[in-house]
């Protein structure tokens, strides 16, 4: 069985527990964590929206915003090898997360992700518009699992 997990800040680790607790040790587990390339994206255009200046060479916000979350990234995906605690692959993406998930979850039996809207509300609301489009097009099974608190502020590794 192969399976693509995919791991949020704030939700990985009910992610992470279902994919050890309910799903077979014997199969192919792939960690997924996709970083958004959209912060980035607004940093560098409004470094060149100050009056057409630039940052200087090394001093470029977008550079240290993509530097910072590939290292979150890395933390992430190790925390949560750390916590499946078997083997697994760890894919770190940069891209769209809703076409990046549907994507790897082609080659997948099933994927797990969490509910990350507002639990106060239940129905459509309970799901984040990412989540909400994975889970309507994913092309494979996916197991929605609830994550251990309401979804608030990113979570890193350690919390």
């Amino acid at each position: 069985m192969a399976v693509v997990v995919w791991l949020r800040e704030g939700t990985w680790p009910a992610c992470a527990d279902a994919a050890r607790d309910q799903l077979p040790a014997d199969g192919r587990t792939v960690l997924l964590h996709v970083t958004d390339p959209e912060t980035a994206e607004t940093a560098r255009a409004a470094g060149a929206g100050l009056l057409g200046r630039a940052a200087p060479a090394g001093l470029d916000p977008a550079a240290r915003i993509d530097r910072l979350a590939a290292d979150l990234s890395r933390e992430l995906l190790d925390a949560a090898a750390a916590r499946l605690g078997r083997p697994c692959e760890r894919r770190s993406v940069t891209g769209r997360p809703e076409r990046t998930v549907t994507d790897a979850a082609a080659e997948a039996d099933l994927l797990v992700c969490a509910r990350d809207g507002d639990r106060s509300r239940p129905g459509p609301h309970s799901l984040a518009p990412a989540t909400r489009f994975v889970v309507d097009h994913a092309p494979c099974p996916v197991l929605l699992v609830w994550p251990d608190a309401p979804a608030g502020p990113p979570r890193g590794p350690g919390g």
